[in-house]
């Protein structure tokens, strides 16, 4: 077994919401994704696979990312992750017993990344089996469990300091590069990266710049094609945005679009990602997001 505190995949995500009677529709009528019955906070937790839960939605009115979890693979890589923060002269602190009950884990920890945001590292997650995942909508589902939820693209103040935090302290690898899309809202002097703690081609993305939120999208990624299209025509109908019409991305190949979410940043479904083999990757800088397609719907 081998012990080194390295996050393996996207666990969970909060989002606080100014409206969370709207996202929860949204989440189950468009996304076909979960919904769970309110938490004794009000908060409402979302699923999309075997895991307990995948998104934790809080209401605030940031309509922001307010929490990332990463999951890691048991108590003594959660150890193993403390020494590297530790290492890195990095707080952190023990989740109280309230937080891993709330959670559903076995282990937690509590730290902020370079921006400011609240992040969690934990072990054990709940896994239910028992009750498998089933949408409200007739779709095949979503890669996710192993991968975990799927990836999260967001603008950060500095680049250099993210590198440093989630490359040289939490330990993910590079995955490649991307020049800024001027066409796509995104303004910046520098690329944008792309990271990995799995095979999932990015678990992350970031760039250095400003933007009116934090999170530019998160993605989830359906399990066949037709999902995407038949999603993509039920925005049509049901009068939700779409950002980015349908593409494929040049470096991770997906074929996806973007929509626009309640709280104002947009959500990315995807399908036929490729996956990262670690021993035989080469990082690569890509001069266009998209090899087709991806078309603003309105100018930005």
């Amino acid at each position: 077994m081998i012990v080194d505190g390295l996050p393996t995949q996207l666990g969970y995500l909060g989002l606080g919401v100014s409206d969370l009677k709207a996202w929860t529709t949204y989440a189950v009528n468009i996304l076909g994704i979960e919904a769970l019955p309110p938490e004794d906070d009000g908060s409402v937790l979302l699923r999309m696979d075997e895991h307990h839960h995948r998104f934790i939605l809080t209401e605030d009115s940031r309509d922001d990312l307010v929490l990332i979890g990463w999951e890691v693979a048991d108590e003594q890589n959660l150890d193993a992750l403390k020494r590297r923060l530790d290492t890195a002269g990095i707080a952190y602190r023990e989740g109280s017993a309230e937080a891993v009950k709330r959670r559903r884990v076995v282990g937690l920890i509590e730290f902020e990344d370079p921006n400011g945001i609240a992040t969690e590292a934990y072990c054990g997650p709940t896994i239910n089996r028992a009750q498998p995942f089933k949408s409200s909508r007739p779709i095949s589902g979503f890669l996710a469990n192993e991968q975990g939820l799927g990836h999260i693209t967001m603008v950060v103040e500095s680049l250099d300091d993210s590198l440093q935090f989630y490359r040289d302290v939490l330990g993910f690898r590079m995955s490649d590069w991307i020049r800024p899309q001027l066409e796509r809202g995104v303004e910046s002097d520098l690329n944008l990266a792309f990271l990995h703690c799995n095979q999932r081609h990015h678990s992350m993305a970031f760039w250095q710049g400003e933007m009116p939120k934090r999170l530019h999208h998160f993605m989830v990624q359906a399990n066949e094609l037709d999902d995407v299209g038949a999603t993509y025509y039920l925005c049509q109908q049901n009068d939700v945005a779409i950002d980015l019409s349908l593409g494929r991305h040049t470096n991770d190949q997906m074929l996806s679009f973007y929509m626009k979410s309640p709280s104002g940043f947009d959500v990315e479904f995807g399908w036929g990602a490729i996956e990262v083999d670690d021993n035989n990757w080469t990082v690569q800088l890509h001069t266009n997001g998209s090899s087709w397609g991806h078309l603003p719907t309105e100018p930005h």
